[in-house]
């Protein structure tokens, strides 16, 4: 039988994502997060409240990006296709049961979220511009000492990033705004393409202002509209909640025969999903937490504060999209047609009518152009790291490249890039999960240290000379020793 190079290329994707997913990376993605609530205690638990109370000083960074910019910037990323198309997806490859496995993603993800951010503050550097750049890729170097991984890694994030992910965006917009108002894909295409260009263009700074401003804004919106259609229907609401979680464990499918098929793709499709939303352990937004100028000055605050991101977007957001889809009815789950965006349109048009679809539309169009500028932010600091003496040009190249993928993920197939991406997302996080555990001891010195200040009573500090492992490997200008 002969094969195309795209059919060769399409089944090692899928036979790479297959191995990734299905064995790997859920178990490490898992036991990390375990490990980590472990050792901090269940931090996500005893410092719930905490996060809130850092959240209301974290616009204050002078001339610098915020702590509260920071978190627009990673929650841009985060609250995109995964929250509409992702969940989507989950549920109609998963069953309703992958939306608690989301959620249990999320809750041991947490913890991971805290130990990548606070590492990439404590190792972040200084940019010369009041701002600063860090990241997995520093980490890796300054922490270990391993340049290769932190090479790797950055080259992963770029094409998982700038390419593969900003194509799934750019792909939902275009299916979105073709399904409620007939607007051609490649039209959608170009409108993206301008917009988007002075934005990236205006560097990071410019990109945080921008996430500051639309991110609060449009997840309250949608949030609004969810309670809603919770209050419409709050009848079939604990239905649908007690649908999730005999879904997870294969209670609705026994009678079928196929408890341990239904199970393994609820885990596998609710993981998957999960990790793509709201990124914990993939080593995408510890690159928008190092940019940030900290309150209280210490690694650990922009880690709480990043926490705070994981819970929002796929406990709150999340879960929001899946009461919408799950109690518009298993109907909707008949259409082989239906596995995307076009599900939660639909879904949400049966319960409001046909603005829902409009609606939709443009909550997809908000969440996922940010998503795009929070893409670009990542892959433009991990290139700077790559480039050094040469950045201006290899930047100058890398937003030509990015503009260029939102126009062919306008107009490409939805499977293919979303297979590519998971693919790209894999590996990126098996690279970040493993540095993070090798660095974990540091993490936990640290938060241990400001625990211990709070504790007292002081507002935390960060003083490198404090910490043997750090002393000599902490940009002197990003954390100047204390007097």
């Amino acid at each position: 039988m002969d094969f195309t190079i795209p059919e060769l290329l399409t089944a090692a994707v899928d036979r790479s994502n297959g191995l990734l997913w299905g064995s790997v990376l859920i178990y490490l993605l898992i036991g990390a997060g375990l490990y980590f609530t472990i050792m901090t205690g269940g931090i996500q638990v005893r410092y719930f409240g905490h996060m809130f109370k850092l959240l209301r000083s974290s616009r204050d960074a002078g001339e610098g990006i915020s702590s509260f910019q920071a978190l627009s910037t990673s929650l841009a990323a985060r609250v995109g296709t995964g929250n509409l198309a992702g969940v989507a997806v989950a549920i109609y490859f998963g069953g309703p049961g992958a939306i608690f496995w989301m959620w249990m993603t999320a809750m041991v993800g947490m913890a991971t979220s805290f130990i990548e951010s606070t590492l990439a503050q404590a190792y972040k550097t200084d940019h010369g511009d009041n701002t600063f750049r860090g990241g997995p890729a520093r980490y890796i170097e300054r922490g270990l000492g391993l340049r290769w991984m932190a090479v790797l890694f950055s080259i992963c994030l770029i094409i998982a990033f700038g390419l593969a992910f900003n194509s799934v965006q750019a792909n939902s917009i275009a299916q979105a705004m073709e399904q409620a108002f007939a607007v051609p894909t490649w039209a959608m295409g170009l409108v993206l393409v301008v917009v988007v260009t002075p934005i990236i263009f205006g560097g990071l700074k410019s990109i945080a202002k921008v996430a500051e401003l639309i991110v609060p804004l449009m997840a309250l919106l949608y949030l609004v509209l969810a309670l809603v259609v919770v209050a419409l229907n709050i009848g079939d609401f604990p239905a649908a909640i007690m649908t999730i979680v005999k879904s997870a464990f294969g209670l609705e499918q026994a009678a079928g025969g196929a408890v341990g098929y239904a199970i393994s793709q609820a885990i596998m499709n609710g993981i998957q999903r999960g990790l793509f939303s709201n990124e914990a352990g993939m080593g995408s937004a510890p690159n928008a937490a190092a940019t940030a100028s900290t309150r209280p000055d210490h690694p650990a605050a922009q880690g709480f504060i990043q926490m705070l991101g994981v819970f929002l977007d796929t406990l709150v957001i999340c879960t929001a999209t899946a009461a919408i889809i799950i109690m518009a009815g298993p109907e909707l789950l008949a259409g082989e047609e239906n596995n995307g965006i076009q599900l939660t349109q639909l879904a949400l048009s049966s319960h409001v009518g046909d603005w829902g679809a409009m609606f939709v539309a443009i909550a997809i169009l908000l969440f996922a152009f940010t998503s795009l500028i929070a893409n670009y932010s990542y892959g433009e600091s991990n290139i700077e790291y790559l480039a050094g003496r040469r950045a201006p040009v290899a930047v100058l190249i890398y937003r030509l490249a990015v503009l260029t993928m939102i126009m062919v993920g306008s107009v490409a197939s939805l499977g293919a890039i979303w297979n590519f991406a998971d693919l790209s997302m894999g590996m990126m996080a098996i690279i970040n999960l493993v540095a993070i555990l090798m660095l974990s001891p540091i993490a936990f010195a640290l938060f241990r240290d400001y625990e211990k200040q709070l504790k007292a009573g002081k507002e935390p500090t960060f003083d490198p000379s404090k910490f043997p492992k750090l002393a000599n490997r902490v940009d002197p200008k990003a954390w100047p020793r204390k007097k």
